[in-house]
């Protein structure tokens, strides 16, 4: 039986490369083209780890069993069902599948306060790397860099990691558009903060703000309807907004489909009518918003196809293909409906 010490002199590589290679330990890189000769040299040679199964060699290469990924996402998954993540997290859980790996778990941002849980997920899952689906807590964020090797995000702002998304600002501007194309020019927002609690940060608001300023139009701050992302609190303040107002809006854009419907759902009944005397425009085009009453008005981003591509980029990244942190933005589109 061949030792690490004949696999190296083989390659001709060190005797700790090798081992790091054979043991999946990613905390120090070897190249894609060294880490293929050495794994081909065990299964020529007929090395075998007193480890066990990590160690197995199927075709020259690890064996699945050691090829999982782990998988966070900002929210909870199990409020609302989450329409719009529920998509992505399937584009993830097949794009895995089909090169290879498996999805080893998916936690929320809240789950990560749970006292050892973030320790635990990290140091004991035997994760390759982790998909982070919009932003968590700084602190358990840092934490995650530091201890995981390969990190993707998705829709987060830390350039130094690979990154897929869309343009939410722009998306935000046109369906704000969309909506002064249609004559409106007192249009209000739903939506809220994101972690900074700042909603002058949040991306989809600034698109909303630009694009009025653009227009030169106003923004009363009345008009902007911070539900906190809960849609019984887009409904409530949809109501308390209508309810008595001489000057409302005539229009509203929603960062979100699903503060969008409950909203709406509020201005119908108080008989406003969709979209002769309000009309709505949102963003997600989760699949219930073609069946909504009207119709919503939305602007569509291939949620499925990000997920894909994030879990395809984070296999390249681990398989060194990727030199530098890339960022990728997928086109989106808007499907007009009858709430505008």
């Amino acid at each position: 039986m061949s030792t690490l010490k004949d696999i190296a002199e083989h390659v001709g590589v060190s005797i700790s490369t090798v081992s790091r290679v054979v043991n999946n330990d990613t905390r120090r890189s070897v190249s894609a083209d060294t880490r293929q000769k050495i794994w081909d040299a065990v299964a020529k040679l007929g090395y075998q780890s007193s480890k066990g199964t990590r160690e197995t060699v199927v075709r020259g290469k690890p064996s699945k069993l050691n090829k999982k990924v782990g998988c966070i996402v900002a929210v909870q998954q199990n409020k609302y069902n989450h329409p719009y993540f529920s998509s992505i997290l399937e584009g993830i859980d097949r794009g895995l599948e089909d090169h290879g790996y498996d999805l080893a778990f998916i936690h929320s941002g809240e789950e990560l306060k749970k006292p050892n849980l973030l320790h635990k997920i990290v140091k004991e899952s035997d994760i390759s790397g982790i998909i982070l689906v919009e932003g968590i807590d700084s602190a358990s964020y840092e934490y995650i860099k530091a201890h995981v090797p390969y990190v993707v995000g998705i829709d987060i702002p830390d350039k130094e990691v690979p990154r897929v998304g869309y343009d939410r600002l722009l998306a935000a501007k046109h369906a704000v558009g969309h909506l002064i194309e249609r004559g409106h020019k007192r249009i209000g927002f739903i939506g809220g903060s994101g972690l900074s609690m700042d909603m002058e940060k949040e991306k989809r608001y600034r698109g909303y703000r630009e694009m009025l300023q653009e227009a030169g139009l106003s923004i009363p701050k009345d008009w902007v309807l911070d539900t906190q992302w809960d849609v019984e609190k887009s409904h409530e303040l949809m109501k308390q907004a209508l309810e008595g107002q001489k000057d409302r809006p005539t229009a509203f854009f929603a960062a979100s489909d699903m503060m969008a419907i409950s909203a709406m759902r509020a201005a119908l009944e108080l008989n406003y009518r969709i979209p002769e005397d309000i009309a709505f425009a949102a963003i997600d085009n989760i699949e219930f918003s073609q069946y909504c009453s009207p119709p919503l008005t939305t602007i569509d981003m291939p949620k499925f196809e990000i997920g894909w591509i994030a879990a395809k980029t984070l296999i390249d990244y681990i398989d060194e293909k990727m030199p530098v942190p890339v960022t990728i933005t997928l086109p989106y589109k808007l499907i007009e409906r009858g709430s505008s």
